[in-house]
């Protein structure tokens, strides 16, 4: 079976076509209001504008007999070696390379976008071998590269631990991570990432979640700014900007980026089950139902009583233990929750039975269990 080719100017009234649909489903689902506005940079990210992650492996030196055991770490002994060669140190023999004061470990930073050369960015240090700690260590000159391979940027510099690490000869005491460092500014930006802002003739919005009422609310906003661009919403999660002036491009995206938006949240409680926590979205809402709660109370206590013998008789004073239990069973009557009701309306329903956080969540979970809860409910 052979599907037919449409031409380029069939296409392109496709799309329009589902542009138009899209927007008319947007605007019924969109006849709510939401109840915050924010600014559009706030909730969606430019597409092609990005960091990108470097990676590179190095050496620091200077610990305090902290670093890396040569015998369990064979390639931190062929980095030292490595580098003493590079610097015109002969080859060393295993007896003369035994130091603990250097560790191997891989660097790790994000490239911002639009970084130039010679712009410092953070880099962070963890340990690659058995080092203890990198407390008082200084990174040597260290290539970061990214993923085609090139080098973007050289880090180097004193390390900065968060955590310590104490020992002795039958205990030690350990906090945080010392294994792990940073350098604010540790790394000089070498190579740059070209990408032409100004000449784009237009570019996409990708909101960070996805929704085709904020969508539509967003390419509205934006054709009713009187800016010298259009927008048009092609999915839930994106929003196509085009310009009529490219040289004004990055100007009319300053004004985009700050315009305010009312973006629409979806139904949602969100449970931890952990820690009692509960979060309810303002828009959830409960069909009419009746909630009771009870449970019973076990109370154990333990005590212990003396048996003393006779006097002038042979025995033993025992220590008889003794144990009371006590159940206790909580009342609970009903409580009507009234249909369709609201978040706060909710809430009082509950607090007027008396439960504590965890057994909300249980009736939250009855309650969608009986499809009363209108709302996705998300345990974490």
């Amino acid at each position: 079976m052979k599907f037919p080719v449409m031409e380029q100017g069939q296409v392109r009234d496709f799309r329009h076509m589902v542009g138009r649909l899209l927007l008319t489903i947007a605007f019924i689902l969109g006849a709510g209001f939401a109840t915050a506005e924010v600014r559009i940079k706030d909730i969606v990210t430019f597409e092609g504008v990005r960091a990108n992650q470097l990676v590179g492996y190095g050496l620091v030196v200077g610990l305090d007999g902290s670093g890396d055991s040569l015998r369990n770490s064979p390639f931190t002994r062929s980095s030292i070696e490595g580098m003493l060669g590079r610097l015109g140190v002969g080859n060393l023999s295993d007896e003369e390379l035994r130091t603990r004061n250097t560790a191997a470990v891989m660097v790790t930073a994000d490239l911002p976008p639009f970084a130039r050369r010679g712009m410092p960015v953070d880099i962070v240090v963890s340990s690659l071998g058995d080092a203890r700690s990198l407390h008082g260590g200084v990174l040597i000159v260290t290539p970061l590269v990214g993923a085609d391979g090139e080098v973007y940027a050289v880090g180097q510099g004193p390390l900065a631990v968060g955590g310590f690490a104490a020992e002795g000869a039958a205990a030690q005491i350990v906090s945080g991570v010392p294994t792990v460092a940073r350098i604010d500014n540790g790394a000089i930006v070498e190579r740059e990432i070209d990408f032409a802002l100004s000449s784009l003739g237009s570019i996409r919005l990708a909101l960070r979640n996805p929704d085709l009422t904020t969508a539509y609310r967003i390419a509205t906003v934006i054709n009713e700014a009187s800016l010298p661009a259009s927008a048009q919403m092609l999915d839930p999660g994106t929003v196509e900007i085009a310009f009529s002036e490219k040289s004004r491009m990055p100007d009319v995206l300053a004004q985009i980026e700050n315009l305010m938006v009312s973006p629409a949240a979806s139904a949602r409680v969100v449970v931890d089950s952990k820690s009692g926590t509960i979060v309810i979205g303002a828009d959830v809402r409960i069909d009419e139902v009746a909630i009771s709660q009870g449970g019973l109370t076990v109370s154990i206590s333990e005590s212990a009583s003396v048996s003393q013998p006779e006097p002038f008789s042979i025995g033993e004073t025992v220590i008889i233990p003794q144990t009371d239990i006590a159940v206790m069973q909580r009342e609970s009557g009903f409580a009507v929750v009234g249909g369709q009701v609201s978040l706060q309306e909710l809430v009082d329903g509950l607090n007027a039975i008396g439960v504590s956080a965890r057994e909300i969540i249980s009736i939250l979970q009855a309650i969608k269990a009986a499809g009363a809860l209108h709302a996705d409910l998300k345990v974490i």
